[in-house]
């Protein structure tokens, strides 16, 4: 009985959305070509992360190595965006992460996917809301925060932020209140918010060649002592750490990396656009590479002429470029960069609201959230309930939680997702294909499809040692499939064990430490010998629109370096990301599975919401 109540349960975890064939005939007409693609991809990139995060890890995690820290982070993300297009070419349709995830890997894979993204998409709203406060503030002479700091400062836990925001919780509802009434907008609109997202970055950096010192890359402990002396005393001066351009040292650089995962946004806006694209063979893998590239780029040019501007420990930490622009006379300059960004952070705080709620209705048209959740207003057409629960819990953010903290548990989510996204790739091209159609099923709605890993191995399990190294078919079988699945949750296993020994002791481990040496020197022969047995299992020769190259090498490596760099996340991070997964634990467990579409066998409307989540919207962006 027990048995059967286990097989039950694991059948329901697994079971995957199949796709309505039809809808990509009722695909809009394609009309993008690549680089408009790409134009979209870096409009979505170049959000408040460029403004807000440039400033806090400079002042105080790298200094001028912030350059580097973007270069380590975009690597990751370009091989998971080379993962990424796979997941697309295999679904063929345009969404999210998490629609990718339904259809390829099954139901709990998509909550645990979709409740992240959710997260990183409430955090992005809380972060807007308050970098606008900030900046606000930063233009009547910081009157607003001084006031609520000496009020609220002595009663506020240390965990919390220094004082409640009420500007951005003004901000955050008035904004919630307009996207209640039906969001609209023009590409006109898009446009010039994209044209001022892609000035502000090229201004910045003209400036640095400008107004540039390199002597700020090279400051010492006099400089600092005399910047001490001269300093005011509305910002404190950062740490000063051991000067020179690398003053916190390999760890600094590594720690900040992990919150300048920033470029990988791009992902997601170029894939949910792949309907409209003239050629999406080309135009999506290919836009993917540039945008990331462009996006580096950007970063690395802004946080480069950021700290030759100003020295990195007088950096603002929340308002860093018009700040900046202070500090080296031009006051004209930082008035209108100021007002630029006023401007730019409302129009991607409306549509953060925007694909927030729609996020949440998406998962509850399928079931996994509470259904009420995907009321739709007849009027408005907007999901009301899902726009009111999910700014609230923004709002909450907004009011209590401090800037710094809450855009480290964002990166934290969309790490987490994306790197989920190219374990997927690395499981699913060793699996038997299991989606071709018969004419009946080809007019079905979309219906439960049985995981691969559900089905009872083939016989000849007394010879498992020598399949492994000898597969007896040159195309998938299920056998097959199950040995690579079981492998690479072994290697992620592994992985995760030897991130934390390298995050945790790599001074003693290099130092010689025999412990930890012989630790080290076992995994990575298992890592090896495990990655060596996928290599050998037969791949799906199923055509695909693109591939990702180097399996299963390019995933493994990408999941050692996004894992890696989530161990560098502080403890106090960790935490409030293992309560907020808890809570999903307990949704998904206590309603959605037994809620689900599959689980009641309810059919769905030919295109979710959360396949159209970017649809009809120019401009989609998180942040």
């Amino acid at each position: 009985m027990l048995r059967q109540y286990v097989h039950q349960l694991g059948q329901k975890l697994v079971h995957r959305r199949r796709l309505e064939p039809k809808e990509e005939i009722e695909s809009p007409v394609a009309q993008l070509n690549t680089l408009q693609m790409v134009i979209l991809g870096v409009a979505n990139t170049l959000g408040a992360g460029i403004y807000v995060v440039a400033g806090i890890v400079a002042k105080y995690i790298t200094g001028p190595a912030i350059a580097i820290s973007f270069l380590v982070a975009a690597l990751p993300c370009l091989m998971c965006a080379l993962c990424y297009a796979e997941l697309w070419a295999r679904v063929s349709c345009s969404g999210s992460v998490y629609l990718y995830s339904y259809v390829t890997m099954g139901q709990l894979y998509a909550f645990i996917t979709g409740w992240n993204l959710i997260l990183t998409l409430l955090i992005a709203t809380a972060s807007l809301s308050k970098v606008w406060s900030i900046t606000f503030d930063s233009l009547i002479g910081n009157h607003i925060s001084q006031a609520l700091e000496g009020t609220f400062s002595p009663y506020m836990p240390s965990f919390l932020a220094t004082f409640p925001d009420f500007v951005a919780l003004a901000l955050l509802l008035v904004m919630i209140g307009v996207t209640l009434l039906g969001l609209h907008t023009s590409p006109l609109i898009f446009k010039v918010f994209t044209g001022i997202k892609i000035f502000v970055p090229i201004f910045t950096i003209i400036s640095g060649f400008i107004k540039g010192d390199l002597h700020n890359w090279q400051l010492t402990e006099q400089d600092y002592r005399l910047n001490t002396s001269g300093s005011s005393d509305i910002y404190s001066l950062g740490p000063l750490g051991s000067g020179g351009f690398v003053p916190f040292g390999f760890d600094g650089i590594l720690r900040g990396a992990a919150l300048c995962f920033y470029p990988c946004f791009a992902v997601e806006a170029v894939v949910a656009t792949g309907r409209e694209a003239r050629n999406p063979q080309r135009s999506i893998p290919l836009s993917m590479m540039v945008s990331i590239s462009v996006g580096f780029l950007t970063y690395f040019g802004v946080s480069a002429a950021l700290t030759l501007m100003v020295p990195y420990y007088q950096i603002h930490h929340y308002n860093p470029l018009p700040e900046a622009f202070l500090q080296i006379g031009w006051a004209p300059a930082s008035y209108i960069m100021a007002v630029l960004f006023l401007c730019s952070f409302l129009y991607s705080l409306l549509f953060s609201i925007f694909f927030m709620s729609q996020f949440a209705c998406a998962m509850a048209k399928d079931g996994l959230l509470f259904r009420g959740l995907a009321q739709i207003h007849a009027r408005t057409s907007t999901p009301m309930v899902a726009i009111v629960s999910s700014g609230s819990l923004a709002a909450i953010m907004v009011l209590l939680l401090d800037l710094g903290h809450i855009v480290e548990l964002m990166l934290t989510g969309i790490m987490l997702a994306y790197t989920l996204a190219t374990f997927y790739v690395l499981v699913l091209r060793y699996q038997p294909d299991l989606n071709e159609k018969t004419e009946e099923e080809v007019e079905m709605e979309p219906k439960v499809e049985e995981h691969p890993l559900d089905s009872v191995p083939e016989a000849g399990t007394s010879n498992i040692l020598k399949t492994l190294w000898f597969p007896t078919s040159t195309t998938p079988t299920q056998k097959s499939g199950q040995i690579v699945y079981g492998c690479a949750f072994l290697l992620v296993l592994l992985l995760i064990i030897l991130s934390l020994i390298l995050a945790q002791w790599r001074s003693q481990l290099f130092s010689g430490d025999p412990v930890l040496t012989t630790v080290a020197v076992l995994l990575l022969l298992l890592i090896t010998g495990v990655t060596v047995i996928i290599w050998r299992q037969p791949q799906n020769p199923s055509s695909l629109h693109f591939k990702a190259p180097a399996l299963p090498v390019l995933p493994l490596v990408s999941i050692f370096v996004n894992v890696y760099l989530m161990m560098q996340i502080t403890s106090e991070t960790w935490t409030q990301f293992g309560v907020w997964n808890a809570i999903g634990s307990v949704i998904y467990f206590g309603y959605g599975i037994r809620h689900s579409l599959q689980e009641n066998n309810e059919q769905q409307p030919p295109t979710s919401t959360s396949q159209t989540l970017y649809e009809n919207i120019p401009g989609a962006e998180s942040s």
